[in-house]
């Protein structure tokens, strides 16, 4: 019998499983995700996330000292992987939920073809094909972050982090730096321009 998980509606045997892709973004296959992060890390798909309020300041974390990959670093809201079957917008959904412990509704597609490879300085390779959402929270919720996730957040205005990023990108993920660059200063527009995903 396949154990299902209500909550995301695929076998609970996907729960650790990353889609694997081709250069075309084609899925090819599936891996462990505890194990496919490695110095030859195939294509997989995967996600991030910014949170914004209505005054412009989005969400943003510093990596837990236990991650594997950027220990320590700040970025964005939230990033994760979607399991084999599941629809990436409820992923998008479901991790901010299992890393912020917040509710997150109305979210977008900001950079559906964002792609990128980082080295990190273990010698770990994030090679991810990455679509970069957005969603507006209510500026009252309050995030209660997995520890062992999230170190700590803040509320920054986009406009400071934008700038901080391309004056000190060594202080950030490498994600959140080529986001932001392809973002640019103003990620307000997102939030109507883009298309809403709905899960």
């Amino acid at each position: 019998m396949t154990l299902t998980d209500p909550r995301a509606g695929v076998p609970a045997a996907a729960h650790d499983l990353v889609v694997l892709l081709d250069d075309d973004g084609s899925p090819i296959g599936e891996a462990d995700r505890l194990t496919v992060h490695d110095t030859a890390t195939p294509l997989h798909l995967a996600f991030s996330l910014h949170l914004l309020d209505i005054r412009g300041r989005t969400l943003v974390t510093r990596r837990a000292l236990a991650k594997k990959t950027w220990p320590g670093v700040w970025t964005n809201s939230c990033c994760g992987h979607p399991r084999p079957g599941e629809d990436i917008a409820a992923a998008v959904v479901r991790r901010a939920g299992e890393e912020l412990g917040l509710t997150v509704t109305g979210v977008r597609v900001a950079l559906p073809s964002f792609r990128y490879r980082a080295v990190d300085a273990g010698g770990v390779v994030e090679n991810e094909l990455c679509p970069v959402h957005v969603a507006l929270i209510d500026e009252s919720a309050v995030p209660d972050p997995d520890p062992a996730e999230v170190a700590e957040f803040a509320w920054v205005p986009w406009p400071d982090l934008y700038e901080a990023v391309r004056r000190t990108p060594f202080a950030f993920s490498p994600w959140l730096v080529l986001q932001a660059q392809a973002v640019g200063p103003d990620i307000m527009r997102h939030l109507t321009t883009a298309a809403e995903e709905t899960c």
